[in-house]
């Protein structure tokens, strides 16, 4: 399995607190990149997409939602496993992200910690 260190993750959430409490639950085990929107988002992408592995992006935000983010996302970076958190309930349009495996997995807010890490280390055993 990879070290942890070698795995950045991104998180998108237009929320600074919320980025605040991300950043805080889990920089001691990985690198973490935030952005606040989903085009800052794309841009943190290009900008680190040699360390990116993982991107939890939060449902709701302006401009360009969650899911919309991470199709974007794909078209040029493929490899990399999305996830999506949201304050709200499930929706039609998460579930077709994962039926269509746009996403691999939604969590709810507040965010369970070890639930996002161990979601994170399946999904990296899946990637090789």
């Amino acid at each position: 399995m990879m070290d942890t260190k070698e795995i950045a993750i991104l998180y998108v959430d237009d929320e600074e607190v919320n980025l605040f409490l991300f950043r805080t639950n889990f920089e001691a085990n990985y690198p973490v990149f935030t952005a606040t929107s989903g085009e800052e988002g794309l841009k943190e992408l290009e900008k680190h997409s040699d360390k990116i592995i993982v991107v939890i992006s939060d449902m709701r935000m302006p401009g360009m939602n969650g899911v919309e983010f991470i199709r974007k996302a794909r078209e040029i970076h493929d490899n990399i496993v999305y996830f999506i958190l949201t304050g709200y309930s499930n929706n039609d349009e998460i579930d077709e992200a994962l039926e269509q495996r746009v996403i691999h997995q939604w969590f709810s807010k507040p965010f369970d910690m070890e639930k996002i890490e161990e979601a994170i280390q399946e999904a990296l055993l899946e990637l090789g």
